[in-house]
Formats: C-alpha cells, structure tokens, sequence
C-alpha cells in the first residue's frame, strides 16, 4: 500500500529481458535502506526488490504487469518515480494508492501556468471500464506514474491535472510532454462504489 507522495526519481541502469519477464536495474540515493522482498512502487507499479548490488537494485515485472503499463517503454537512463510502502503508523499525505496500473494515457497537451503546470491526458475507455470504475470525477484522486493528483476538468475520456514547481522538479513529470505514455491507477473507492452498483 502506497500514499502517491514519490520519494525520488530513480535512474534506469540496466534492462534485461528473460522469457516474457523484465528485469529492471535502477539506483537510487537510499538503495542502502532497501532490502530484498520489499515492495517498492515504480511509476504507479508495486515491484518486488530481487536483488542489490554495488549500490544499485533490481525489480521484475512479469507479462501482465509490462502489458497493462508504460515499463515496456523504459530504456537505460530514464527516471522512475519511486515509493516505499506506507508506514502504518505515518501520514496519509496523499491517497490510497495500491500499485495496481490499470491502464495507460496519453499526454496531449502540456500548458505552462506561470508557475504551474497543467496536463491533459486521453485514456481508453468504454462502458465496461466504467463499469469497473476506470473513470475519473472533478476533484477526486488519480495516481500518475504512482503520483496522487487531483483531477480537474474530467470527461469520459479526458482529465487534467495541475503540477506545481516541486512535484514537477522531483519526480519524472518534467520529462513528460505531448505524446508521453504514463500509468493510471484509479481511486479504489471509486472502484468499489462501481461494482457495488453493479449488483444493486
């Protein structure tokens, strides 16, 4: 379980393919703190640490996980916002973020606000994602390559969202631009509410 708050934007050092697995390298400023086994959230995605070497460490990802996201794009050098899993005795700063991608969008449009930034993505949609609560409502929550946001200006397809100066600087938000791929995860209430609605 995750809150969205990203603690760093962690480099890709290494990538290596293995059947239909992923095996990702990256370093960060607290590889020293991480141990093997921990779940550590990577742009959205909660990844098992495998490994630590020489100051760097290693997460997998198997089919469904590279499918359902944007880590079939990384290549050697691109950052990922990371997260370790929520201290049950910490602050919720964001929102219940589980690390479960539900699907990609697309960045199509990146507007400067004179301090601020405001994105707009597409996703895919249809009746029976909305169904399952694959939507977005003005004000909610939505995690961005694993960021709690709030959305603004929603349609059936379309949200926004509003980035300032210090989340754009520190997580991988100031590299994406028109075109950018990003994982969604959608709020969980709004999930179940859904489904609860279904069998009314």
């Amino acid at each position: 379980m995750f809150s969205g708050i990203i603690e760093e934007a962690a480099t890709v050092i290494a990538i290596k393919k293995e059947k239909d697995n992923l095996h990702i390298t990256l370093k960060c400023s607290f590889v020293d703190e991480l141990k093997i086994d921990q779940s550590v959230s990577h742009n959205g995605i909660c990844l098992t640490i495998i490994k630590i070497s020489d100051g760097t460490y290693t997460v997998t990802a198997m089919r469904e996980t590279i499918e359902c996201s944007n880590l079939k794009l990384l290549k050697v050098g691109d950052k990922v916002n990371i997260e370790r899993s929520m201290a049950i005795n910490g602050r919720l700063d964001g929102h219940i973020v589980q690390g479960h991608v539900d699907e990609t969008a697309e960045c199509i449009d990146k507007v400067s606000e004179e301090g601020s930034w405001r994105f707009t993505f597409k996703y895919k949609t249809d009746k029976e994602l909305a169904l399952h609560g694959y939507i977005t409502v003005d004000k909610g929550s939505v995690a961005v390559n694993g960021i709690s946001l709030t959305v603004c200006n929603p349609t059936k397809d379309t949200f926004q969202v509003c980035i300032i100066p210090y989340t754009y600087e520190n997580t991988n938000f100031h590299l994406i631009d028109k075109g950018s791929i990003v994982n969604l995860e959608f709020d969980i209430l709004g999930k179940y509410i859904s489904r609860l609605i279904q069998y009314k």
